[in-house]
């Protein structure tokens, strides 16, 4: 349930000529809408007689969104395509777009889905797919003496220690996979001396 993928850095471009068009695609993982839209300026700086700039971006982890563009062209021919890339990929927080330049002959709408679904799966083709974990951290404090007893249950039930301050006084800030944050959260809290907070 934790795991979700995603891309890790934009794909270089690749390109698909279809009866002397050229479909330009691209991938760049994104967190908000703000940095959809820089990427589509950005292509179109770069591209100036570009006819049209569709994409399809999904985001969001447990609860998912996305959005389609055909950015002109007819409608579902170009968008909608790029996102069934992009859920046949399974990704999430990635952003796909496609340049295209007009090579003088008309491709037809049925021409122009298989076009931009081609772009994309290249692209997504392209790109360094990696899984990530949902996680979330909490902070436990303990006195030096107690070290032994959170080593254990970190090693045992393989807890990630973000960072730790070993005094007197321990604290220790610890990520966890969310779908077993309230067992975890419930096992060190069984142990009285330790004071565990969790962090929003």
């Amino acid at each position: 349930m934790d795991a979700y993928k995603t891309i890790s850095k934009p794909s270089e471009p690749i390109m698909f000529k279809e009866r002397k068009s050229k479909f330009y695609g691209y991938c760049f993982p994104v967190s908000d809408e703000d940095s959809v839209k820089e990427h589509i300026e950005a292509l179109k700086k770069e591209y100036p007689t570009a006819n049209h700039v569709c994409y399809a971006w999904q985001m969001g982890i447990e609860t998912k969104s996305y959005r389609a563009n055909d950015d002109g062209e007819p409608n579902n021919s170009a968008g909608m395509p790029i996102y069934g890339q992009l859920q046949s990929f399974d990704l999430t927080n990635t952003l796909v777009a496609v340049v295209r330049i007009f090579g003088g002959t008309k491709l037809g709408v049925g021409g122009l889905i298989s076009a931009y679904k081609e772009a994309a799966k290249l692209a997504l083709e392209n790109a360094k797919i990696v899984t990530r974990v949902l996680q979330q951290q909490l902070s436990v404090t303990f006195e030096y003496s107690e070290m032994d007893i959170v080593m254990r249950l970190v090693k045992k039930h393989q807890l990630n220690i973000v960072s730790q301050d070993l005094h007197l006084k321990c604290k220790m800030i610890l990520s966890i996979n969310k779908s077993d944050f309230k067992k975890t959260m419930k096992l060190l809290k069984a142990h009285h001396k330790l004071e565990i907070k969790e962090i929003e």
